[in-house]
């Protein structure tokens, strides 16, 4: 009994142990956080160096002639219209099907329906863009031209339709199927996290469920669902393949269902291997405007997270 109330006492080997494994632990820890943050700033570096005969070089040595800025313009619009789409189409969709999941369906098909959701996010993004091209594409041509024929006078839906539906809507729709996976998925664990004592209350003060989910579950959930559409951006403004295989590349035009546009990841992946000099310059800075409009999109979301963590719901 001494023996085992003395290994228990402060300052025993027992408790010497415990503090050595605490700092080695913080180290470790530590040192992640540096090699994140360092490999990040490398990066960055490297872009930087690499793209700087770009911003030197003469405008009419640029790709079309008028200067960097007028060749990543397009480039940047097209990015950010495909990503803009795929989120207006994925977070009420992803958000309502991870309020059936953990809120409305019973556990024989909730539990179905999950696993679905959670083994889309396992697919290639290059089956995405081969089922968007030769699926996908063709079916949306007749929608396409009807928007064209009784909507035209709305600008994003101008001018003669597509006859291939590689358009920039049939690009933000394929990345809406994509970024669903990301949003149903980090909401439904949040929705799941839910003070069981809130919901109960409200339910028995006689709210419904769609009350007590408005009054207790999205309050407690906002930062959570908030990070879900960030993180899903972010994958939407980085989607290489399934972009380059769904859009046809071409001039910058302003409307969703004629061909061309282009997005600033599908522009590297589609020229890269053959380029050199000045080209291959390029195409880095391209990177490097990609990597900066990421890194404002991430700070925007920590800032909007950072504006809500005070109020939680459970808090």
């Amino acid at each position: 009994m001494s023996t085992t109330l003395s290994a228990r006492r402060p300052g025993t080997a027992s408790s010497a142990g415990g503090r050595a494994g605490d700092a080695v632990f913080s180290a470790l820890s530590l040192g992640a956080g540096i090699l994140i943050f360092a490999v990040l700033a490398a990066v960055a570096l490297f872009l930087l160096l690499q793209a700087l005969p770009t911003f030197a070089a003469p405008a009419a040595e640029v790709t079309g002639g008028k200067g960097f800025l007028s060749y990543i313009g397009p480039l940047v619009v097209g990015t950010l219209i495909a990503s803009v789409i795929a989120l207006l189409i994925a977070t009420p969709v992803g958000i309502l099907v991870a309020l059936y999941v953990s809120h409305y369906a019973p556990a024989k098909i909730s539990k179905p329906v999950g696993y679905v959701i959670d083994l889309l996010a396992a697919i290639p993004s290059v089956i995405y863009g081969a089922w968007g091209a030769t699926v996908l594409a063709p079916a949306l041509v007749p929608l396409y031209t009807w928007l064209s024929d009784h909507a035209g006078f709305i600008p994003f839906f101008a001018g003669p339709a597509s006859q291939t539906g590689k358009t920039m809507l049939t690009a933000g729709i394929v990345l809406a199927i994509m970024i669903l996976p990301i949003i149903t998925s980090m909401s439904r664990e949040i929705f799941t996290q839910t003070p069981k004592l809130h919901e109960e209350a409200a339910l028995a003060l006689g709210a419904t469920r769609w009350e007590m989910i408005r009054m207790s579950v999205l309050p407690f959930a906002r930062p959570g669902i908030i990070s879900s559409i960030m993180l899903a951006l972010g994958r939407a403004l980085g989607e290489t393949m399934a972009v380059a295989l769904v859009l046809s590349s071409g001039p910058m035009i302003g409307s969703l269902i004629r061909s061309g546009n282009q997005t600033i990841a599908a522009e590297i992946a589609l020229n890269f291997p053959e380029a050199y000099g000045l080209r291959l310059s390029e195409l880095i800075a391209a990177g490097l405007v990609l990597f900066l409009i990421t890194l404002v999109v991430n700070m925007i979301a920590r800032a909007i997270i950072a504006r809500y963590k005070e109020f939680s719901g459970a808090n």
